[in-house]
């Protein structure tokens, strides 16, 4: 498992958990012994044998949890104006509003979450200067919207989603009362998505449902976008996107290549356990086309090359609505169909972990995981997860 796909383990999985058990999922670093506890010491395992690092090394130095060990804060801001602006807020709700510090630290880490992804869409963190005009109020409110179609896009409730935008409108008010801006672009904010803060944690599909929604594919087009969302577990704007440049068809080890900028997280490998037919038969049936841009989800009316996000989605409903399946009294959405590989690889760490617990009793050792890492090289573990991992596809495709 790549530290990409680590990270959405944690937001997607470990995250609501966290929340549910009374913990700030977005400050405070679990420990080995709650990682156990509820199923994940596979994850200590993989970060030790595959990525060198300590639990708590990933989940301060690569998700961003808080280390309690650190001292002071930067907002890696160049705009003087708006980290003023910021600190003040902060030193506001602190002292005048009486707000504890574990909630101000929490309001801090959010509104750093805004500027950061402000300024990788926009180009800019000088978010201060296009307050100060009214004639730019309509482009700015479409700029904060956009950073807000990523937070849906990237993070996995409801309920995180307007914790996010309530800290940063919040804000943004608190600037307009203290006549450093002249209107609140996030004032009306929500009325533009289909937030709900009672949301229950995204549900996952069941390898039943994965099985009837692939049943209604009627193209190489439809299967592929079922497979890389279920089988592969890539996000949406990662299937609408896909390139030949990025299939790796090799017999040994077939996967996709993603470089800088193509994921949220960086550049990775995403293993092709599943589907390696599919993809072939996809990118066989474009290569007839004279004018094909490489893209597997081509179209020739959108700028970028290839289908919209909202493409995907729309699709992905209507394979699902055309099979029945129903999610809690809804259509599932392709996040859930993300959700069924997460489930299924963190189900198939465990079965590998459980079928040596004999081994670790005879052998006196402490725990699974020490015999799986004295007694089974890298390679040995890697083709047992695999093979489970392999199962679990199979059952849901066949």
């Amino acid at each position: 498992m790549s530290l990409d796909e680590l990270v959405d383990v944690y937001w997607q999985d470990i995250a609501p958990k966290r929340y549910r058990d009374g913990f700030d999922e977005d400050r405070d670093v679990p420990t080995y012994d709650w990682l156990t506890e509820h199923g994940y010491s596979g994850i200590a395992y993989a970060l030790r044998e595959h990525h060198d690092l300590t639990p708590k090394q990933f989940f301060v130095d690569v998700v961003g949890l808080e280390n309690e060990e650190s001292v002071g804060w930067e907002w890696n801001v160049e705009h003087e104006a708006t980290v003023n602006a910021l600190e003040l807020y902060l030193n506001s709700i602190q002292t005048r509003g009486g707000r504890a510090e574990s909630t101000v630290e929490t309001h801090r880490t959010r509104l750093a979450k805004w500027v950061r992804t402000y300024r990788e869409l926009h180009g800019t963190d000088a978010l201060l200067e296009p307050l100060s005009e009214l004639d730019q109020q309509p482009r700015e409110i479409e700029r904060c919207l956009a950073v807000l179609d990523v937070f849906d896009e990237e993070l996995s409730t409801d309920r995180s989603k307007l914790e996010y935008l309530h800290v940063a409108r919040a804000w943004y008010a608190f600037v307009k009362r203290r006549k450093y801006a002249k209107y609140n672009p996030l004032a009306e904010a929500s009325e533009e998505f289909g937030w709900e803060a009672s949301e229950p944690d995204p549900q996952a599909l069941s390898a039943s449902q994965v099985r009837r929604i692939y049943s209604e594919v009627d193209s190489p087009e439809s299967g592929l976008l079922v497979v890389a969302l279920a089988g592969w577990g890539l996000r949406p704007s990662e299937v609408a996107a896909l390139h030949v440049g990025q299939v790796v068809l090799d017999a040994e080890d077939p996967h996709l290549s993603f470089s800088d900028g193509e994921r949220k997280n960086g550049p990775g490998e995403v293993t092709l356990l599943y589907g390696v037919d599919v993809v072939a038969d996809r990118i066989d049936a474009l290569s007839d086309r004279e004018t094909w841009n490489g893209y597997l989800f081509p179209s020739r009316s959108s700028s970028t090359g290839h289908i919209s996000v909202s493409t995907i989605r729309r699709r992905f409903k209507q394979l699902a609505d055309t099979a029945g399946v129903v999610v809690d009294g809804e259509t599932p959405t392709p996040k859930m169909g993300r959700r069924f590989w997460y489930s299924a690889y963190q189900e198939a760490v465990g079965e590998v972990l459980e079928g040596l617990e004999g081994v670790a009793e005879d052998q006196g050792s402490s725990s699974t995981e020490v015999v799986l890492r004295n007694y089974l090289s890298r390679a040995q573990e890697r083709k047992a997860r695999r093979r489970r991992m392999y199962e679990k596809l199979e059952t849901a495709f066949s």
